[in-house]
């Protein structure tokens, strides 16, 4: 069984992402390619790690008009991935279109939304001109993108066991802001350890620096796997 970790591959360049994704096996974990990687080192880096047998979760956040969005997500679809990412404020039509140009794909990725990031405080989503809570906001959100048709959210793992019972046991929910008991919280605000997200209903795990910045990676991934 695959483990429910998805560890970002937040590097510069390809020799660092590779010197860590050749330590590593498909049955330890997922790996997530985001902006910076993906700008450097295009689709083929993306179908590089799915040739090595990897689920890749490309984490790209598209937010555009409909039309845009969905060719977006049909050339991501091309590249072999596992799953994508919207954000659910591009708005019901915009998510609708994504989904409805993965509808027939022989190999149909997971679509799923972001809320509202894990780096934002109530302070941050106010001054952007949310009202409410981050957990209000991500609950409005959430229940937009699952009625739109989508696989599932992004969210902070402190609002996973409220969005599990709102949306039921099958909607997936993508938790960054995990960090083990001894790591930093570097930049995230809403954070909670693995063992207590997975218990909280979270489906996968995102986890980066607690595992690339490791003095011993693979270890770190390993006792993360035993955590949960």
């Amino acid at each position: 069984m695959t483990s429910p970790v998805i560890v970002a591959l937040d590097f510069p360049d390809e020799p660092s992402a590779l010197s860590l994704v050749e330590r590593l096996e498909p049955s330890l974990c997922r790996l997530k390619v985001g902006k910076e990687l993906f700008t450097r080192l295009g689709p083929a880096f993306v179908e590089k790690l799915v040739d090595k047998g990897f689920d890749v979760f490309l984490d790209l956040k598209f937010h555009d008009i409909p039309n845009t969005v969905a060719a977006a997500c049909d050339a991501a679809a091309d590249l072999g991935v596992w799953m994508m990412n919207v954000h659910a404020s591009g708005g019901r039509r915009m998510m609708e279109a994504a989904r409805g140009r993965l509808e027939g794909k022989s190999h149909r990725p997971r679509l799923i939304a972001v809320t509202i990031l894990t780096s934002l405080g109530e302070e941050d989503i106010r001054e952007i001109g949310f009202c409410g809570s981050p957990a209000e906001n991500v609950l409005r959100l959430a229940a937009l993108a699952q009625s739109s048709g989508l696989d599932g959210v992004v969210c902070s793992p402190l609002e996973a066991a409220a969005i599990r019972e709102q949306a039921g046991s099958d909607f997936l929910l993508v938790t960054p802001g995990v960090r083990p008991a001894t790591a930093s919280l570097d930049d995230q605000k809403r954070v909670m350890t693995p063992a207590d997200a997975m218990a909280a209903g979270s489906s996968y795990l995102v986890i980066g620096r607690p595992v690339t910045g490791a003095e011993d990676p693979l270890k770190a991934l390993e006792d993360i796997n035993a955590s949960i």
